[in-house]
């Protein structure tokens, strides 16, 4: 298991979370950077967890943590807004994510969020999404309280691939299909190479679809692509997150990984090897 916080979600999302008390145990482990242990904690990203640091949120035996300190998980008490973390076991669903809902763990709006299509179980874990998906985009989400699994699916070093399945209007031309493979210009700079499968046009609809394979994870960057060559986006489907697959599961449906998914998850500290390590 890893050491949790009942503020995790709203740590990743930035904003203040419940507070939660006592400490739980795990096997003994060697001194490690706070943001390292704050992230396997599933509480931040490192990079949030720095920033948490940073501005006092976090302390170790009491005391406020600096920037740079390092603790043992075993023996020192770390807390998140002064409540200690937690010790739960590690959990991973996957969410057939459907449109029109939000991928946050809660909207101020009142909204609906894809934790409100959990089932009861899954809620006794406070889980919170990794990466996202817009909220006219569908398919394959993965939750989880892991946060070093989190920050390895989406960190660019490890460059964890993205599978969609892309409608859009019109025929889309080999020319089209060769530029996005190559990374088409858009106004954030040129989008990374990617992988374009054959492109299938109907011509009763006008409507071309394929499958589209990328590593880095821009807003909208697919819309935004092929919005620039005429052929606006009518569906896009997540089927595939690293080695997690969508499969067969339909929009709303929810199941965990198997033992195999588990095993074939990246961690931080893996450097992109794909092996689950410290």
């Amino acid at each position: 298991g890893g050491w949790c916080s009942t503020s995790a979600g709203d740590a990743l999302a930035g904003s203040p979370g419940r507070r939660c008390g006592g400490r739980g145990r795990r096997a003994p482990l060697s001194r490690l950077r706070l943001q390292k242990i704050l992230a396997r904690a599933g509480v931040a990203s490192r990079r949030r967890a720095e920033e948490l640091i940073r501005v006092g949120r976090v302390s170790v035996n009491g005391a406020p943590a600096s920037l740079g300190a390092t603790a043992d998980p075993d023996q020192d008490e770390i807390s998140l807004d002064g409540s200690p973390l937690v010790a739960e076991p590690w959990s991973y669903w996957i969410l057939h994510k459907p449109r029109g809902v939000l991928t946050t763990t809660r909207d101020p709006e009142g909204r609906p969020t894809v934790l409100d299509l959990l089932p009861p179980e899954a809620r006794e874990t406070r889980l919170f999404p990794v990466g996202r998906l817009d909220l006219d985009s569908e398919g394959l989400l993965l939750l989880t309280n892991d946060g070093e699994v989190a920050q390895a699916m989406l960190h660019p070093s490890i460059g964890c691939e993205k599978e969609y399945r892309v409608t859009a209007r019109g025929r889309v031309s080999s020319t089209t299909r060769r530029l996005l493979a190559a990374g088409i210009e858009l106004e954030d700079g040129p989008m990374a190479p990617c992988r374009v499968g054959p492109i299938r046009y109907d011509p009763r609809t006008d409507v071309s679809t394929f499958q589209l394979t990328l590593r880095e994870g821009r807003k909208r960057q697919i819309r935004r692509a092929l919005a620039t060559r005429g052929h606006p986006v009518l569906r896009l489907v997540r089927v595939r997150m690293g080695p997690l697959r969508l499969g067969r599961l339909r929009p709303r449906q929810t199941r965990t990984l198997t033992a195999a998914e588990r095993r074939a998850l990246p961690r931080a500290s893996s450097r992109g090897t794909g092996q689950r390590g410290d």
